[in-house]
Formats: structure tokens, C-alpha cells, sequence
């Protein structure tokens, strides 16, 4: 692993343990450890230590216009008890059934992945961008 993915690493695991004391929280560290994770699968591509603003979204985006479109399109978790069990406290799952019913009025579960998704991405660029000037120092 390069030095670059190791500090990537720690940081991320630094950020997860410092946010999670909300269900939602912790889901969406889930997210920006999901997000490392496809980052490391792909270090050997295309100079990943080294991507810009807009190639780092488009990255992490895999194709997609906007998170929601990435998460209806299945780029992240797909079923529903799957969303609700990572982003949801107790209380929440016991009133949606664990993912059988919606979340609310407004939104399908996809909705709220896609809401989660794009604070983690926002938590993932600081995260890259961090990283990028400590190791340029």
C-alpha cells in the first residue's frame, strides 16, 4: 500500500471513530469508507493519489450525474432493509419495519442513501484533500 492510501486510511478510520454517535452518523461513515475502498481498488489506475477536484467527483460518482442518480442506479446499496439497518437507530427500524416501510412521506429509501451518500462524499474529499497536502509537506 502506498504511503498515500495508508494516511488516506487512517484518516478515514480517525473520522469514523470521532462521528459516530448518531445511527446516521455512523452510516454515513459506512459511506466514506465505502468510498476508501473504491479508491484502493482502483490505485493503480489513472495516478488516483494525485486526482483533481472535479476527476475525484466524478470518480466517486462511477458514472453517475448526482448522488441520487448513483444511488436509484444501483452504484451503492440496493435493498431497502440494507439502507434503513446502516442509517437508521432502533426506534427508526421498529417504525419502518427494518426497511419494509418508507421512511417517510417524502422519500423512498434510495432518497435518503442518496442524502447520506452526498455528506459522505463531502467528508471523503476533505478527507482526500488533507491527506493530499500532508503528504505534499
Amino acid at each position: 500500500m502506498s504511503g498515500f492510501l495508508e494516511a488516506l486510511s487512517g484518516a478515514v478510520d480517525e473520522y469514523r471513530a470521532s462521528h459516530g454517535r448518531s445511527a446516521w452518523s455512523r452510516g454515513v461513515g459506512e459511506y466514506v469508507s465505502d468510498f476508501y475502498d473504491l479508491l484502493y481498488c482502483n490505485r493503480g489506475y489513472d495516478d488516483i493519489e494525485s486526482l483533481g477536484k472535479h476527476e475525484l467527483d466524478s470518480f466517486l460518482l462511477n458514472g453517475a450525474s448526482d448522488w441520487s442518480e448513483h444511488s436509484w442506479n444501483g452504484c451503492s446499496l440496493i435493498y431497502n432493509s440494507d439502507i434503513a439497518e446502516r442509517l437508521c437507530c432502533p426506534s427508526e427500524l421498529k417504525r419502518t419495519d427494518h426497511g419494509r416501510l418508507q421512511p417517510n412521506s417524502r422519500e423512498h429509501w434510495l432518497d435518503v442513501q442518496a442524502r447520506a451518500l452526498f455528506q459522505a462524499s463531502i467528508a471523503f474529499k476533505r478527507l482526500y484533500r488533507q491527506t493530499q497536502d500532508a503528504m505534499s509537506k
